[in-house]
């Protein structure tokens, strides 16, 4: 519309255009002011519209509506790439719902924030600086904070682009990789060579994406003693656990460490050191229970609790019960999960690199060193203040989720502490008590999962993402500690 004046024709802009700009501006602002709160607010409606697809009756095996606890739950679990579930996977869903599953995995594991710039990098063959921004939050949790932010520790603004074709190529070819490895391992191992055709692509997706749903009748069990399909899966689980940004490092730099980011080395460093001081601890704490390991000549034995050691960092495979180990086997396991993988990976828990920068701290304050240092790099404080928030966040969120479900159901402590910690960290595997939680225990645990995948550093940004500076410093006190 327009309305003459003269020679001169002035718009007139129509109301539906005005409140479509208005509503574009407004999401603009909020996914360059808060890209934490933009990824929350994501993740949330992808639950949403994976609840409502999990609900369909078309979408069970029974043709049955499915509960919306357990739609709900299902829906987490599928986003958040943990693999816990309420219901029997083998049986419960259609094959339409075993594809709303995949799909679902596919995205959490990429990260909605990161998928979202793929697709814009496709469509407008470049990265603008917002985009950049967003994509940089998501591989560098510290970027959600304000405060300067040294590019170098994981993946520089400019490099972002490449990151993200890091990011889909890798996907694509771990994933597509570890399918064709798998399949004639598959039709070796007695699966039917049409079933095979999806099962094999359908196990590399769960082992690279760290989630751990099975598609075929008692999960790895047939399996047991296929120690060349395990070791493909102990594969993809630790491609999927590293993170994106040191695929990207090594993918430019391969054998030359000396050229390796210092968050690359202490995720890699870490990751194999947790890997190996696990498989010990499994193989001597089970040696002599004859229900896991006991009944295991040595050479089965060590390789299970290497594969148990894998699976309890994110990937949720399992052979073992968990129900049937030792009260400190689970425990040790409970502190595995609670360390995850690595950062922008597709694991859960606290990260390696947290770990790593705690440990250094330990290290450096019992040597009597002022600053934090490592592979001829300093720390500074701002990431050791974070790496502290992580570690408190994460174990208040285990601490509650875990004494609400020790009173809602009365099990043992250590059987509900391992499955919370599974949800927490996103690894997938439990002792039972997820599958018994009355509906009120399984939104408890489903938040639990949320919070777990989004981050607790990117709950804690979100929260924070309103305050204002503090222009002053006040005077200096020591309070005694210790």
């Amino acid at each position: 519309m327009a309305r003459a004046r003269g020679r001169m024709t002035i718009p007139v802009p129509v109301s539906g255009e005005g409140s479509i700009r208005r509503a574009f501006a407004r999401l603009r602002d909020i996914t360059t002011k808060s890209p934490a709160r933009f990824a929350i607010a994501i993740f949330t409606t992808l639950i949403t519209i994976f609840t409502i697809l999990f609900r369909l009756p078309a979408a069970t095996a029974s043709g049955q509506m499915t509960s919306l606890a357990d739609a709900l739950f299902t829906a987490v679990s599928t986003i958040c790439v943990t693999g816990l579930s309420t219901v029997d996977m083998d049986t419960h869903w259609s094959p339409l719902g075993t594809a709303f599953i995949f799909i679902g995995v596919q995205i959490g594991a990429l990260g909605v924030l990161t998928l979202a710039s793929i697709l814009g990098l496709v469509i407008s063959k470049r990265l603008g600086l917002r985009a950049k921004l967003i994509a940089a939050g998501d591989s560098n949790p510290l970027r959600v904070h304000g405060g300067p932010v040294n590019e170098s520790q994981t993946v520089r603004l400019g490099e972002v682009g490449q990151l993200l074709g890091t990011v889909a190529i890798s996907t694509v070819t771990i994933e597509l990789s570890l399918a064709v490895v798998l399949y004639p391992l598959l039709v070796m191992a007695g699966v039917d060579p049409l079933a095979a055709l999806w099962e094999a692509p359908y196990y590399g997706a769960m082992a690279f994406t760290n989630t751990g749903f099975t598609p075929n009748a008692g999960g790895l069990s047939p399996f047991a003693d296929d120690y060349a399909i395990m070791t493909v899966l102990m594969a993809g689980v630790f491609l999927g656990s590293i993170g994106f940004p040191v695929i990207f490092t090594l993918a430019r730099h391969r054998f030359h460490a000396h050229r390796w980011s210092l968050h690359t080395k202490l995720t890699l460093i870490t990751t194999v050191a947790l890997f190996v001081v696990g498989a010990g601890a499994f193989l001597l704490l089970e040696y002599d229970n004859p229900a896991t390991l006991g009944s295991m000549d040595i050479g089965d034995s060590t390789f299970q609790a290497f594969f148990m050691s894998a699976m309890t960092r994110s990937g949720g495979f399992s052979v073992i019960d968990p129900a049937q180990m030792h009260g400190s086997s689970l425990l040790v396991a409970c502190m595995l999960m609670f360390v995850g993988g690595g950062s922008a990976s597709t694991a859960g828990g606290i990260k390696v690199t947290t770990l790593a920068v705690l440990a250094l701290a330990v290290w450096s304050e019992a040597r009597g060193r002022s600053t934090v240092e490592a592979f001829g790099r300093r720390i500074p404080s701002d990431v050791q203040r974070v790496a502290m928030s992580v570690v408190a966040w994460g174990a208040t969120i285990v601490a509650l989720s875990t004494i609400i479900l020790l009173q809602m159901t009365k099990a043992p402590l250590e059987d509900v502490l391992f499955d919370v910690i599974s949800g927490f960290a996103t690894v997938g595997l439990s002792t039972g008590v997820a599958q018994s939680l009355p509906d009120a225990g399984v939104y408890v645990l489903a938040v639990t999962m949320f919070m777990g995948r989004v981050g607790t550093v990117t709950l804690a940004a979100a929260v924070a993402a309103s305050a204002s500076k503090q222009l002053y410093s006040l005077p200096v006190e020591r309070p005694i500690v210790g």
